[in-house]
Order: C-alpha cells, then structure tokens, then sequence
C-alpha cells in the first residue's frame, strides 16, 4: 500500500509557488537537495551534513524527492550494498532558486534587527 503524502497535490488556483512548496517546501528538502548537490550522495553523508535531521525524516525525504524525480537513487550490488543520491537533471534545474535563496539568507543574516545588531557577527 503506498503511502499518500498529505497536501501534495493541494494547488486549487494552479499556483506556481504553491506547486513549487508542494514539491520542495518544508525545513529539509532544500537541505537535502543541496547537500546532494554539494557531493553528500550517501545516506551517512547527508547525515553529517544536516546533523539535526532524523534519520526517519531523512529517509521520507529521500523517498519523496526520488518519488518526484528531483534525485536518482543508484543501489551498487556489492557487499555490502551501497546506496547513492544525485539529482536528476530535473532537480538540477532547482539550483539556480536554492542558490537565490541562500544569497538573500546570507544578506539577511547580516541586515540590522531592531537592537541594532547584525544576526551575523562578522
């Protein structure tokens, strides 16, 4: 029995963002893509790359991304087996969003909050 995600399909007004959302939107997936695309492609790999994820909401996330065609899985049959993740060349053309994104993160971090201060102390 495959398991449905929830609000994967949930788009009434045929938006973009929120198709996009639907597809990559939450706390890890971005990570996940980047990460892969930064040359973590094991699973012990992108685990050290974002040591503050599960290794359950790893796993689903590479599910749902292989699932959506962002990354390919390649199983090695050796002994012992391994496994490794790289994006599809439909999810490499994410990386000029993920790149954005984390260009106005790093101008963000250094923007002046309300005290005074920078988030980012450089």
């Amino acid at each position: 029995m495959a398991v449905r995600r929830k609000g994967r399909d949930f788009n009434p007004n045929n938006c973009g963002v929120t198709h996009f959302l639907n597809r990559v939107g939450g706390t890890w997936k971005v990570l996940v893509i980047y990460g892969i695309s930064k040359g973590c492609n094991r699973f012990s790999a992108l685990r050290k790359a974002i040591p503050s994820v599960s290794k359950q909401m790893l796993v689903n996330q590479l599910r749902e991304l292989e699932e959506d065609a962002i990354i390919e899985r390649s199983v090695f049959a050796e002994i012992p087996p391994r496994v490794e993740y790289k994006l599809s060349r439909y999810g490499k053309a994410l990386m000029p969003v993920i790149y954005v994104i984390q260009d106005w993160g790093l101008k963000d971090l250094k923007r002046p909050t309300k005290s005074g201060k920078t988030i980012l102390a450089r």
